[in-house]
Order: C-alpha cells, then structure tokens, then sequence
C-alpha cells in the first residue's frame, strides 16, 4: 500500500482541515472498497473500525458529540485529585526498591497511571480485562506483526470488549461505558452496536497509549538534558514548558494512518493529491519543521520561544482527551523528579530501544536508578 507522507506542518494542518480529506475508507478509499486490504494487514484495524477515527463529516460530529462529553474541561478537572492519589501511591511503591536496583519506568510509572485513568473513567474494574486489553493495544500499535498476530489480536480485541459492554448492560454503572450503551439501547439509538464497540477501542487504547509515551519521553529528555532540569528546578520554565516542548520534540504518535483525499488536491510546486490517495500524517516531522522552529528543530528547549505542534491533531479530530493527557503529565512529572532528584537513567541513553511501531513514539523500557 503507498500513501503520501505530509510532513510539513504549515501543509499538514491546511490539509487536516480541508473537507476534501476524508478518514472514511469505506467512502473514499478504492483499496477498501475494492477489497484490497485483508485482516491480515498489519494496519488493519486502524483502518476497519467504525467510530470518530474513521468517520467523515455528519457521521463523524454524531459520534464525536457522544464522546465529548466524558472530556468536559470540568469532568476532566474533577480527576485532579483521583490522579494525584494514584501518583502518590505509586511513587510510594517506587521508593521502596531497594537501592541501586533498575527500575522500569515505563512500566511502572508512565504507563500505570493513564491506564488506570481511563479505565476508572470507563468503569473497568477487572483486572484480568485490562492486562488483556492493554496486550491487545500493544499489539494494534506493533506495525511489524506478522498475520497470524494481527488476526488474532482482532479476534481477542473484541471478544474483550464484547465482554465489557455485555457486564455493564447487566449492571451499568457511572461510567462511560454505561453512557454508551445508553445511547445504543435507546429506540432511536445515536450509536450502532459496532460503532459502540470499535468506539470503546478507541477511547481505551489511544487514551492511555498516547500518554504513557508523553510522560516517558519527557523523563527521558530530562534525564538526558541535566541543563533543562536545572532550567526547571531554578524556576527559569516550568513543567507545561516541559510537557509542550516535549510534545513538539518527541512526538507521541510519530504517523497516524490513513486519510484519503476524497478529489483531486492540487498542492504547491505541481503535486497533486489524486482522489482516492491515502495520507499518513507526519506529526513527529511536523513538530521539528525547521521552516517553524529553525535549524535546532531538533534540539529540545524548554525555553524555545514557539513550541507549535501537531501531536494531538488539528481540525475537527483534535484529540478529545488532550486536556486530560496534559493534566496528568503535569501531576507526574514535578511529583517524579521532587520525590527523586538524583535519579539517573541505568543504561547509556543510545541503549534505549524504541517501540516496534511506526505510530507508537516510546520506548521499549525505561530503566532508572532512582536514588531516593
């Protein structure tokens, strides 16, 4: 499959904007509707899902006004206090290693709290199902899977979600779960039952993946830029600084598949975007446009003057949950770094291993001595 690569930013947001850019493969994809792409393709369920990720103008407003509402500025304020609680536990647990001991903070710090996050705010309280989804999640964002991974992947995917929307319609809850299904049961239900399911896949896998590479990319740029730490103990930036530097430089998501152009997009010096070409957009390369941020684009700066970037999209699919990605950066990060100022990495940086994934922009591990 061949897709145009935007990668400039000024073009990726003119054309993350444009309505003449759909994300529906069913509408404005021929390999789709051809029948060209098979579950085997490691991207596949990016692209086969039914819910805002892939829906286009009216059908894309219907699905994404059911969801906002669990990302309200005053919903995701009233968390605060359930995420400093779980920092704080968690923090306790690190200090109890004993000294001089690796620890992994990917696993156990950046990624346990946004999975408990978004699993509390969907009602998911069994931990056997989110060891399960959070195995399944890693495996959709593994873009070297070979068939057999991918297909089965698939299959637990949704006998998992399958699971969880069968138990909270027998006892709903105060959740977003219960919400959902609410709006699918209704007579004139606002969701079908796979767009209620492949909706849940959504907010579940990209609300947790996209912060634990956040808080994992930031400690790592701290711990391997001491200067820029010292900026921020001596009050001379701050820790949204971090977090948007951080989010401009390291990317979370580094390419998101697949737009279509749903006619022929002519573009400057002569290209043009045919109707029916896929579009990867290139946020990472985005992030460190020297045409916006100079020749030390890539150089991370927490006193860079213009921190512009494009990691939680632009337009109408600007990520719902990018108030509650940055509140929980900015409750983990400064509570990390005051419970452990000496903390190192364990490893030479150039041994740290990055995600098998073109999309995901993480680490593989995060092993640091935390010297408390």
């Amino acid at each position: 499959m061949v897709a145009w690569a935007v990668t400039e930013q000024a073009l990726l947001k003119r054309l993350l904007t444009d309505p003449r850019v759909s994300k529906d493969p069913r509408r404005h994809w021929p390999a789709w509707i051809n029948g060209e792409i098979s579950p085997e393709w490691p991207l596949y369920t990016w692209v086969a899902v039914h819910n805002m990720f892939t829906a286009y103008g009216s059908d894309h407003k219907r699905l994404r006004t059911l969801v906002a509402k669990a990302f309200t500025a005053r919903r995701t304020a009233a968390l605060r206090p359930r995420i400093e609680e779980m920092t704080a536990e968690l923090l306790d647990g690190l200090a109890a290693t004993a000294p001089g001991e690796p620890v992994d903070l990917r696993e156990e710090y950046a990624y346990s709290i946004p999975i408990q996050v978004i699993c509390e705010l969907f009602g998911l309280d069994d931990e056997p199902t989110r060891e399960g989804l959070r195995r399944c999640v890693d495996s959709v964002f593994h873009t070297s899977a070979d068939p057999d991974e991918v297909t089965a992947t698939y299959a637990e995917l949704y006998r998992l979600l399958g699971g969880i929307v069968a138990a909270k319609r027998e006892k709903p809850g105060d959740d977003m779960t219960s919400v959902l299904i609410s709006a699918t049961d209704e007579d004139n239900g606002s969701l079908s039952e796979q767009e209620l399911v492949d909706t849940l896949l959504l907010m579940i896998g990209a609300g947790h993946e996209t912060t634990v590479n956040l808080l994992d990319n930031a400690i790592t740029a701290l711990l391997t830029h001491p200067e820029q730490l010292a900026l921020v103990r001596d009050g001379k930036a701050g820790w949204d600084d971090v977090i948007e530097e951080t989010l401009r430089a390291e990317a979370p998501v580094a390419s998101l598949p697949l737009r279509y152009a749903v006619e022929d997009i002519e573009l400057d010096g002569g290209v043009v975007l045919r109707k029916g070409d896929a579009i990867v957009a290139g946020y990472a390369a985005a992030g460190r446009d020297p045409g916006v941020h100079g020749d030390d684009a890539d150089r991370f700066d927490v006193r860079r003057a213009t921190k512009d970037h494009l990691s939680f999209g632009h337009g109408v699919h600007f990520c719902l949950g990018a108030p509650l990605a940055r509140l929980e950066a900015a409750v983990a990060l400064p509570a990390l770094f005051a419970r452990f100022p000496e903390m190192s990495l364990a490893v030479d940086p150039s041994e740290l291993e990055q995600v098998d994934s073109f999309i995901s922009n993480g680490h593989r591990r995060l092993p640091v001595i935390l010297r408390p």
